[in-house]
C-alpha cells in the first residue's frame, strides 16, 4: 500500500500459521486494515516484534496495516470480514468461539479444507450449524501455496459463496496485480475439491516416493479427478467446478509440489517413516491423513466409489503396502473410462 492511501476496510484473519499469515499479508497489501489473531500469544507477541511470521513465512514482511491481536473479541469488532485460517479439526471451535463476538453483519469467509471427520459435513454445513443462515459466508480455495502468497508471486484463486455478490464483492477486495480471485456459486464444489485433492496428494507422494514414475503419477491425478468429481456431484456439486482452479488446479498444484505437505508426507512414508514420524518431521498439519477417514467415511455414505481414495485409507490405517494398492488400482477390470 502506497504511503497516504486510504485504508479500505478491516478485515480479521483467525488463525496465524503459514496459510493465515499469508492471507492476513495479501489483505494488507490491497489496502485493508488487517488484525491477525491466534491462541498462540507466545507466537503473536514474536510476530509483532518481528513483524513476520519467522516460524512459517520468514521471507514475508508484514505490511505496515498489518497489525496483531490475541482477543478475539478485539481482533473481529470492527470487521466487516472475518477470514478462517485454521485446520479442519478446529473449524468448529473457532466458529463457536466466533459466534459470541461478530456481529450477524460480518462476513464469514474460511479457507478451512476438509469433511468434519465425526459427522462427515463440509465446512460450510459446519457453518450453518453453529452460527445459523447468513448470506455472507465464503469459502477461498484453489491452486495456492503460502509461501509463494506471501513473497506477493503471482497466484490465482477461487472464492466460492452462495451469495454471487458477496463473492464478487470479497474477490475485488482480495485482488491485486499479482493476486487474482475468481468467484463462484458452488461451494459445494469447491469444499470438495478442496477436501479431497489432500488425500489424493499423500497418494502421490507415496507413489512418487516408490518410484513408480511420471505414468503413474498422472494416472492416479487423472483418475482421482473422476473420484473427486464423482462425490461432488452425488453432494450436489456442478460438474465442471472440477475442472477449474478448486478442482483440477489444485489436485495437480499438491500432487506435484513438494511444498504441499500432503504430498512431503506421502514421500516420507514411502520412504519407511510411520505416519507418526512422518508429522513430526513435517511439523505442521497434514489434512490429508485424517482426511483419508473422513472422505471415505462420506463415499461410503453417498454410495459413491472412490478406489483409489479407499487404497490410500489401506495404506494409511490398515498396513497394506502401497505396493499392493497401486497394483490393485492397476489390474481392476477394464470399463469405460467416462463410467469411472
Amino acid at each position: 500500500m502506497s504511503a497516504g492511501a486510504t485504508l479500505q476496510a478491516q478485515i480479521a484473519v483467525l488463525g496465524a500459521g503459514s496459510w493465515g499469515t499469508a492471507l492476513a499479508i495479501q489483505c494488507a497489501r490491497t489496502g485493508n486494515a488487517v488484525r491477525l489473531w491466534s491462541r498462540d500469544a507466545g507466537a503473536l507477541a514474536r510476530m509483532g516484534t518481528a513483524r513476520r511470521n519467522q516460524r512459517y513465512l520468514p521471507d514475508a514482511e508484514f505490511p505496515a496495516s498489518l497489525a496483531v491481536e490475541g482477543d478475539l473479541a478485539r481482533a473481529v469488532r470492527e470487521a466487516g470480514d472475518v477470514i478462517i485460517a485454521v485446520p479442519s479439526h478446529a473449524f468448529r471451535a473457532v466458529l463457536t468461539d466466533l459466534a459470541d463476538v461478530a456481529s450477524v453483519a460480518t462476513g464469514i469467509t474460511w479457507a478451512t479444507k476438509g469433511f468434519e471427520l465425526g459427522s462427515g459435513l463440509l465446512p460450510h454445513q459446519v457453518a450453518r450449524a453453529v452460527l445459523g443462515e447468513r448470506s455472507n459466508i465464503a469459502v477461498l480455495s484453489g491452486p495456492t501455496f503460502a509461501r509463494e502468497v506471501g513473497a506477493g508471486l503471482p497466484t490465482a484463486m477461487t472464492i466460492a459463496s452462495p451469495d454471487e455478490a458477496y463473492a464478487t464483492s470479497l474477490a475485488q477486495r482480495l485482488s491485486s496485480a499479482k493476486f487474482r480471485a475468481y468467484t463462484s456459486t458452488d461451494i459445494v464444489g469447491v469444499e470438495t475439491g478442496g477436501a479431497v485433492k489432500n488425500v489424493l496428494a499423500v497418494g502421490a507422494g507415496l507413489s512418487d516416493g516408490l518410484g513408480f514414475g511420471a505414468n503413474t503419477r498422472i494416472a492416479l491425478i487423472t483418475r482421482g479427478l473422476a473420484e473427486m468429481t464423482r462425490l461432488g456431484v452425488a453432494l450436489g456439486a456442478r460438474n465442471d467446478t472440477f475442472m477449474g482452479l478448486a478442482g483440477l488446479g489444485d489436485l495437480v498444484l499438491t500432487c506435484t509440489d513438494d511444498q504441499s505437505r500432503n504430498r512431503r508426507f506421502g514421500l516420507l512414508l514411502a520412504g519407511g517413516a510411520t505416519p507418526e514420524d512422518a508429522l513430526r518431521q513435517i511439523g505442521q498439519v497434514v489434512e490429508g491423513y485424517p482426511a483419508a477417514r473422513a472422505v471415505l467415511k462420506v463415499a461410503r455414505r453417498e454410495g459413491v466409489s472412490m478406489p483409489i481414495v479407499e487404497g490410500i485409507h489401506s495404506a494409511l490405517y490398515e498396513g497394506v503396502p502401497a505396493s499392493e494398492i497401486v497394483t490393485g488400482l492397476m489390474t481392476r477390470p477394464v470399463r469405460a473410462e467416462v463410467d469411472g
